[in-house]
């Protein structure tokens, strides 16, 4: 179709873009329905409305997961390495681009499965990246046999290091500020008091920030130490020539950039489901006889047409046909009629554009034909520039109509006439009207003059309307009648605000008597018109009432239907509430374990234990004594034995946006790790659906399981404060203390060491722990303290 840039921000198309870039899930398809534009042919038109109609009825696609990796793989071009998480960010795409194209052929619709044999295949590369790295995207010891044998040397080299840096800590024992070895610059080191420095021979790397502790590399170790600093160098290499291999590798592959274009297009289509459901829009089809049969190739027929972007806007019914190719609109100002106009303009350019329409219904599609052009004059074309006035802009653009305007044309145009002597502009417009008829062009005109209102009603291929106007209440409804012309409802109006009898008189003697006539003979036909809406509106009225007292009845007829279902909800209910009151209790009874000493915590343990004996008798004697059921029991029971587990780590999941499976690795308030393969990815909760647990033989009752719990053994606190920490920390020891826990190990990561400090301060005066170290550097190292625990 062809339009300018300039209508269209008229009609307000950028906003129609934008409300389809914020339904797309990726930035591939952002940026394609920003682009958006009527096609110039119909057939590409149909092709995009028929993939959404296919998403449409089969549901949408999974397009979750798909990230815009063109800048990294742009920088893998100019031979920059890309980092192991930028890789997989790349391989995570590409297998959401082979979901997709999975999902797409399954569907086995051939407007989609054409489009998406584009798709490259790249399970050679993924392949690759799985061998070589891990979740993290770090690259694993067999990536390469070079790597491997550098790591097999490392790994015995740091365990020599570490032993005899244990030993000089022994040795060295009266200078060592705390008894842990740990890594400065990347090297092995003890922290010595400041002040007995000079008792340990060795080489100063570092000092605490309080400068009373120096990290000194004994002497015996400078040889390991850079024996280690040589190995992890070539290691360094190793891994980096990996990486640059790995993404030189996609960025030249020849598929990658044909397969992220499927991707925009099928998630502009797929945008476009979301907006027609959030919209209501409904597919234009082409014109059509009663019959089925083709009709006139001009008709336009939109049944409840409204302004999508207007919130309450009106519904009208829009009507051209051969017999009535121009609209023409009156009525009072702020009626209701640019917005008309513009309601038919915008809704051509949507279906021209590939997308549905705001107006009918599945039942009652509308029709629009394809119009080679839209010829528009909207709005004040005013241009101090081009020393034109408003009048003589309007001019400009009636003259290109009447050059330009054909059969195969929609002309729009706002408030014809106006800005100029009512009289000439009354003739010019008229014989404007008159070239834009003979020319077959069909189209919408609004105005105010009223010999365009006598013309519109003599002149074949024309049709007066009206914007209806509320004199009583002194406010448009802004609704269309058509076969009638509109009233200004100046005198109306005056009268109504008391305007004064002798100026009324005075106005009417000026109007003379045709106009006062013409007036009376509008408000008659309004009046009728009136009167028989009210009619209509009455017998739908007592139709829609019949329809809700049947409805009604089909819901008291399942409410009684469902009353067995209730009674058996209810009773699990109270089940519930039994299961989680001994949770509560079992709560207390662990934390008065952890709080108390002597007595008091050995009598809480002791009736922990109880709980759970009782439990597992319960549970034995649910299974082995049952009540008597039938089969409707049986299957209820089956059923909610069945049910999907609650969200914890290790429970299987449902990613909807990767529509991908999965496992729970870590719980962070309304988000979830889940780890998806080769990747790890955060999740929304309201994303995850537990999957069913699988069957296992002789299954414990659940209030069983729910106290058969393991000591506690690791405790993270990363990122909280030094006081929240410490209290969690004291919490988490005493209860491992309490359950017998050999070691426990605490994760407070490196950062400024202020939070480590703080935990081996408290575990350094608690008397619960027996001792407490670094983990070995490929378990955290000193990010980690693992504490082991007296008996």
């Amino acid at each position: 179709m062809k339009t300018s840039p300039t209508l269209l921000d008229k009609l307000a198309f950028d906003r129609v873009r934008d409300a389809l870039a914020e339904r797309a899930a990726t930035r591939l398809g952002m940026e394609r329905a920003g682009e958006l534009a009527p096609l110039p042919e119909a057939g590409r038109a149909q092709v995009r409305l028929d993939r959404a109609d296919a998403i449409a009825q089969d549901g949408e696609l999974p397009l979750g997961g798909i990230e815009d990796v063109r800048p990294l793989l742009e920088q893998a071009r100019e031979g920059r390495m890309l980092e192991g998480r930028e890789l997989l960010s790349v391989a995570f795409t590409l297998e959401g681009a082979e979901r997709l194209r999975r999902d797409v052929a399954s569907r086995e619709r051939p407007v989609l499965t054409e489009l998406a044999q584009a798709m490259g295949s790249f399970e050679g590369w993924l392949r690759r990246v799985r061998e070589q790295l891990d979740a993290d995207g770090e690259v694993k010891d067999g990536a390469t046999p070079k790597l491997r044998e550098i790591r097999r040397r490392l790994r015995p080299l740091r365990g020599r290091i570490r032993a005899k840096m244990e030993k000089l800590l022994d040795t060295y024992a009266d200078s060592v500020q705390d008894p842990l070895v740990t890594l400065r610059r990347d090297r092995y080191v003890i922290p010595v008091r400041a002040s007995a420095q000079g008792r340990v021979p060795g080489i100063a790397l570092d000092t605490s920030d309080s400068g009373r502790t120096v990290f000194v590399e004994p002497q015996s170790v400078v040889a390991m130490n850079n024996e280690l600093a040589l190995l992890e160098f070539e290691e360094r290499d190793e891994v980096r020539r990996v990486l640059l291999e790995l993404g030189r590798a996609v960025a030249d592959h020849p598929e990658v950039a044909p397969t992220l274009d499927v991707i925009a297009r099928l998630d502009l289509a797929n945008a476009t489901v979301r907006l027609a459901e959030d919209w209501g829009l409904v597919r234009a089809v082409a014109p059509a006889a009663p019959d089925g049969t083709p009709a006139s190739a001009r008709e336009v027929r939109l049944h409840r047409a409204r302004h999508p972007l207007i919130a309450g806007c009106v519904a009208n019914d829009l009507v051209l046909d051969e017999d009535h190719r121009l609209l023409v609109v009156t009525g009072p100002n702020a009626g209701g009629k640019t917005v008309l106009l513009k309601t038919l303009g915008l809704a051509v350019a949507m279906a021209q554009s590939g997308l549905p329409v705001a107006a009918g219904e599945p039942a009652d599609p509308p029709r629009l034909p394809w119009f080679d052009g839209v010829l528009a004059d909207i709005g004040d074309e005013q241009s101090i520039e081009a020393s034109l006035s408003t009048y003589a802009g309007h001019l400009v653009n009636l003259g290109r109509i009447v050059r330009e305007a054909g059969p195969d044309t929609l002309v729009l145009i706002d408030e014809l006439g106006s800005g100029t002597d009512p009289d000439e502009g009354a003739a010019l417009s008229q014989a404007i009207l008159e070239r834009v008829l003979g020319s077959g062009a069909s189209g919408l005109i609004t105005t105010h003059l009223a010999p365009l209102k006598v013309f519109a009603s003599d002149a074949d291929g024309v049709r007066n309307a009206a914007m209806r106007f509320d004199v009583d209440a002194l406010r448009p409804t802004f609704e269309l009648i058509v076969g009638q012309p509109g009233r200004s409802y100046a005198l109306a109006i005056a009268e109504r605000l008391g305007l004064g009898d002798a100026v009324l008189r005075r106005a009417a003697e000026v109007l003379g008597p045709e106009g006062e006539r013409l007036e009376r003979l509008l408000a008659t036909l309004e009046a009728q018109r009136a009167s028989w809406a009210e009619a209509q509106a009455e017998a739908e009225a007592a139709e829609a009432r019949a329809r809700e007292e049947a409805e009604t009845l089909r819901g008291e007829i399942e409410r009684l239907r469902g009353r067995e279902d209730d009674l058996m909800a209810e009773a699990a209910q109270r089940a519930e509430r039994e299961l989680q009151a001994a949770v509560q209790r079992a709560t207390r009874l662990a934390r008065t374990a952890r709080a108390e000493e002597g007595a008091g915590r050995s009598q809480a343990i002791q009736e922990i234990q109880a709980l759970r004996a009782q439990a597992r008798r319960t549970a034995g004697r649910e299974r082995s004594s049952g009540p008597r059921e039938g089969p409707r029991d049986a299957g209820r029971r089956e059923r909610k034995a069945e049910e999907p587990p609650a969200l914890r780590p290790g429970v299987p999941v449902h990613v909807a946006s990767y529509d991908a499976e999965g496992e729970i690795a870590e719980l962070r308030g309304d988000t979830a790790m889940v780890q998806l393969g080769l990747l790890r990815v955060e999740a929304p909760l309201s994303e995850l659906r537990p999957l069913k647990p699988k069957k296992a033989s002789g299954g414990g009752a659940s209030l069983a399981s729910t106290f058969a719990t393991r000591p506690p053994e690791e405790l993270n606190i990363r990122g909280e404060r030094v006081e929240e920490g410490i209290e969690k920390v004291r919490d988490f020891v005493h209860e491992a203390h309490a359950l017998k826990s050999a070691s426990v190990r605490i994760l407070h990561g490196k950062g400024t060491g202020a939070l480590r400090d703080a935990v081996r301060a408290y575990l350094r005066d608690e008397k619960r722990v027996e001792r407490f170290e670094d983990a070995v550097p490929y378990e955290g190292g000193h990010g980690v303290t693992v504490a082991h625990l007296r008996r």
